[in-house]
């Protein structure tokens, strides 16, 4: 494979390769080599300071190297021609040749070899959402989003249908493929949707797809942004992910059964009773943003709800409708993520969930066909349905009430993860804003 790859950079005449990774946020790090020390860096690895990345090594254990995936080889379609770049997504590795336990890539790894030990390999389809922004002036980010189309719209009144396409066309030469690209529901907002695959490669998608949005809307002088709730009044930006589980052995969707109301198995049931058990402390990385609980409230089309249903939208967990014949599609779309997680480390505390409700044989509620946001308070205490938590610091504290998510994200993630996050909560806690000032200056 390292071979192969050598090859390919010649071939494309790669003159400097990013070796790419994840902080704990999902923020995209890279290290720059020239190509001439690609064939070291596939052997050997490349070393880099791990001190200075949240969430990896204090400055007395810094010393970390990168060990890029040949699978993830992929040219930079913006680069020059004359400097073309090619990427690598790498894996963390300490000094002593083990995986480092603090890299995102590895915990999902970790997570993704428990479910193979029970049979199953985890794909997953996520669908990212993002908003377009017009500069108010060179150099500032304005609230003005790049058009006032709605959703499906398409030109004139889609002013960014160019630039959907030039995405497309880039992330498509990165390897993707897409299935479908429109206009969101609210002004502004986009979705570009591409085909599933095991949750390794879809983390490393999903980093690469959010890399091209910003690159490819830079280009045109705007701004792209994945911010979960960028604008207040309107429908904010949601990372819903399609899962199953495919049996290693069988070769089938573990989720199909025929004979089911649902056309779900009883593993998939379990799956789904799994994660919505754990759901409120899965939030915590899923929905990992101060901002991130601005869009969970209902009214805006975002799951606030703990409930699970196939032909209500406003559920948490959604089932796609079964088509005769297309068994292999059979699915649980989990609604509540948000585009600004780390999706190595979602992936992980989603699949943990869900591998925990199938160990433990959960059993789910009965689903919820009505619209939940048409209930009162008597109603959803009457059916049972609790809800999310409310801000980012009462995600905290569910995450620490919950043994099972602290160990998918391990000794070493999830103490440096929740620190991060408290660190995040209480410095927006403290802060004064604008719109305590308008209430508040005047009457006291």
């Amino acid at each position: 494979m390292s071979k192969e790859t050598l090859k390919r950079a010649k071939e494309d005449n790669i003159k400097f390769v990013h070796l790419q990774f994840t902080d704990i946020h999902g923020a995209i790090k890279s290290v720059t080599i020239p190509v001439h020390k690609l064939a070291d860096s596939l052997e050997k690895g490349t070393w880099f300071d791990g001190s200075s990345i949240q969430g990896f090594a204090r400055i007395a254990e810094s010393d970390m190297f990168l060990r890029p995936d040949p699978q993830t080889y992929a040219v930079i379609p913006w680069s020059p021609p004359e400097a073309r770049v090619a990427r690598l997504i790498c894996d963390v590795y300490s000094p002593t040749g083990k995986p480092f336990e603090g890299d995102p890539r590895y915990i999902l790894k970790k997570v993704m070899k428990e479910a193979e030990e029970m049979g199953y390999l985890y794909n997953v389809g996520p669908e990212l959402e993002f908003f377009l922004f017009k500069p108010k002036e060179p150099g500032e980010i304005s609230p003005v989003t790049h058009d006032v189309a709605g959703y499906f719209d398409h030109s004139p009144r889609d002013m960014a249908d160019d630039v959907r396409q030039d995405i497309v066309l880039a992330v498509e030469e990165m390897g993707l493929e897409v299935e479908m690209s429109h206009h969101e529901v609210a002004h502004g907002q986009h979705e570009i949707d591409f085909k599933y695959g095991d949750a390794l490669t879809q983390a490393d998608r999903a980093i690469s797809f959010k890399l091209a949005v910003k690159s490819i809307a830079h280009q045109y002088g705007i701004y792209a942004t994945f911010m979960p709730k960028p604008v207040f009044g309107i429908n904010g930006s949601g990372m819903h992910v399609h899962q199953s589980l495919f049996g290693i052995k069988a070769k089938k969707n573990g989720f199909f059964e025929k004979s089911d109301t649902y056309k779900l198995s009883k593993a998939a049931k379990s799956f789904i009773a799994g994660q919505l058990a754990h759901i409120k402390a899965v939030s915590c990385v899923t929905a990992p943003t101060v901002n991130s609980y601005k869009r969970l409230v209902p009214g805006y089309e975002a799951p606030a709800y703990i409930c699970w249903a196939q032909r209500n939208r406003s559920a948490l967990i959604r089932i796609p409708m079964y088509s005769p014949g297309r068994e292999e599609s059979t699915r649980v779309e989990l609604r509540c993520p948000d585009p600004s997680c780390n999706p190595y480390l979602a992936f992980a505390v989603m699949l943990k969930a869900g591998l925990d409700g199938i160990k433990k044989k959960m059993q789910p509620s009965l689903p919820t066909e009505e619209d939940v946001y048409e209930f009162d308070e008597a109603m959803l205490e009457k059916k049972g349905i609790d809800t999310l938590p409310e801000s980012l610091g009462e995600a905290i504290l569910e995450l620490k009430n919950d043994s099972v998510i602290q160990e998918a994200l391990g000794p070493h993630t999830y103490p440096v993860y929740v620190y991060a996050k408290k660190k995040e909560w209480d410095s927006y806690r403290l802060s004064v804003t604008q719109w305590e000032h308008d209430r508040y200056f005047e009457i006291t």
